[in-house]
């Protein structure tokens, strides 16, 4: 990544557990500590990430972003809009890529509270960025330039995988599949620990058999060039005991719940996307 004294000077308005991670993962990735600044209303939040990071952390957004080349909006939904009218002055003498982390407001929205015609980038995280291994869809609009695309690409690399969609109603889809996606599996994983403890293992055990055998699954899909599919082929042997167990979940119809569960997450991102962008 760039280095100091060059390096764009990035600004997140918020530090909570994803803007952590975020400026973490950059600093661990060789990100110069004095680029990058964080701002919360926590004067004890500000004194533990100067400690921790030493990265400079400021109570006052309007100083903040009048330093910035980039700045990364990372609030709840519900407090965006005031946030982005209390900046729009700052955010448009300074004309920095905006990068939005809040899910369910769209580009066109925030656009209209920033005051207008600015490069913006929305970013579906989900919370494996915290331990370094996230996914993140990224859309940017149509003033976003491509070395604005390559900054906003190495900035969520250094929190895991990024993917670019090209249409912002993909959001929705990265938000069903990856943005939630960790709940999946974390029930699947609460439900095979609950079976193994009904089948007389020890609490304990059935807890770490469970984690080790979903880190290990993903680990061998993900350093494979095969399909999930092909891999599932090729340790299910005929009439055995894994045989048994796949027919059991298709016959429970688990494809037609993971297709329903998913079409309710993302139908639920474009409501609140509305409700968001009628307040």
């Amino acid at each position: 990544m760039t280095e100091s004294p060059n390096a764009n000077r990035i600004v997140f308005i918020g530090a909570g557990n994803m803007a952590s991670a975020i400026f973490g993962g950059m600093l661990e990735s060789g990100y110069p500590a004095d680029a990058i600044v964080a701002t919360s209303r926590s004067q004890e939040k500000r004194d533990a990430i100067g400690q921790r990071y030493g990265i400079r952390a400021m109570q006052d957004n309007l100083a903040a972003v009048e330093e910035a080349d980039v700045v990364v909006l990372a609030v709840k939904p519900q407090m965006m809009r005031d946030l982005c009218l209390s900046l729009r002055d700052s955010i448009q003498a300074r004309r920095p890529l905006v990068i939005s982390v809040a899910a369910g407001l769209d580009a066109a929205t925030l656009d209209t509270w920033l005051g207008g015609d600015l490069a913006l980038i929305r970013c579906m995280p989900n919370t494996p960025s915290l331990v370094g291994e996230g996914a993140s869809g990224l859309y940017a609009n149509d003033r976003v330039s491509a070395a604005e695309r390559q900054l906003a690409t190495e900035l969520l690399e250094s929190v895991g995988l990024v993917e670019w969609v090209e249409e912002e109603a993909q959001i929705e889809a990265v938000t069903a599949i990856s943005g939630s996606g960790p709940a999946y599996f974390f029930l699947f994983m609460e439900s095979l620990e609950a079976a193994g403890i009904a089948q007389g293992l020890a609490p304990e055990s059935a807890r770490r058999l469970a984690l080790q055998t979903a880190f290990g699954a993903a680990k061998m899909a993900r350093e494979s060039e095969l399909a999930p599919a092909e891999l599932r082929r090729r340790v299910t042997s005929p009439n055995g005991t894994t045989e048994r167990a796949i027919h059991a979940f298709e016959d429970a119809g688990l494809a037609e719940i993971v297709s329903r569960a998913t079409h309710a997450c993302a139908e639920r991102a474009r409501e609140l996307s509305r409700e968001l962008g009628q307040n």
